[in-house]
């Protein structure tokens, strides 16, 4: 499920492990350097390419996983 490797991501690069699906990267303390290590996670990981627009339009694992589900993409 991409929302599982999602939050394990998020929490290895916030280095937490009490996120939710629906907690916000930002309120989590998350910023642009952070969010620039889970873009390239999402590449080594996922195989897919997400946009910095779409990381800050989808600042939830839920939302920013559907959004990687929605392209259809995802080779691992």
């Amino acid at each position: 499920m991409i929302a599982d490797s999602v939050r394990a991501i998020w929490c290895r690069e916030l280095q937490r492990d009490d996120i939710s699906v629906d907690d916000n990267f930002f309120a989590l303390g998350g910023q642009s350097l952070i969010m620039a290590k889970i873009q390239g996670e999402f590449i080594e990981e996922l195989g897919v390419e997400v946009p910095m627009d779409q990381l800050f339009l989808n600042p939830t694992v839920a939302s920013i996983s559907a959004y990687i589900e929605s392209l259809g993409t995802v080779t691992r």
